[in-house]
């Protein structure tokens, strides 16, 4: 197969490839990458691919692999990614920020104000702090998952107002 002909074939069964990056990304922008990179692979080792054979299943093969790579590199680079329908990243080194609150607060000030919640709003919010996760905290409480990140929402909006009255103070 010539140079032409392979990339006339890669170019021809990209389109079928791309619901098969959003099942694998679940984002637009992460599965045209995945995409992008796919064909890069499949031009740069087309010597590789055995004339006669699936190319198709050739390329769903290097496009499942390199999925797998990148998800194992960004695991080893100390990422995780919680699945759920949230999609926050915790634990990442590249997005570390320092908070000085215990700088201008003390531990007493902060427990102060958090006793200060209603326990509609306390129970969620020091469930959540202790590393529980939103569908845990709804099926404990019996309550919608959407219920629970308001009242998380609501939790940390009272506590920001509270201590920031007492920074205020002092």
């Amino acid at each position: 197969m010539t140079t032409l002909e392979f990339s006339y074939s890669l170019n021809k069964l990209s389109s079928s490839l791309k619901p098969f990056a959003m099942k694998l990304t679940r984002d637009v922008d992460d599965a045209n990458d995945l995409l992008q990179d796919t064909m890069v692979k499949a031009f740069t080792n087309k010597d590789k691919f055995a004339e006669g054979t699936n190319l198709k299943a050739w390329l769903y093969t290097i496009m499942k692999n390199t999925f797998i790579t990148n998800y194992q590199r960004m695991v080893r680079r100390g990422t995780f990614v919680d699945t759920t329908d949230n999609l926050h990243y915790i634990n990442s080194s590249d997005s570390l920020i320092e908070n000085g609150v215990f700088g201008n607060f003390t531990m007493d000030d902060i427990n102060e104000a958090i006793d200060k919640l209603d326990d509609v709003y306390k129970t969620p919010f020091m469930m959540h702090f202790r590393g529980f996760k939103y569908h845990e905290i709804a099926e404990k409480l019996q309550i919608p998952i959407g219920t629970v990140k308001n009242r998380i929402h609501i939790a940390r909006k009272l506590l920001k107002e509270d201590l920031m009255v007492y920074k205020h103070k002092n």
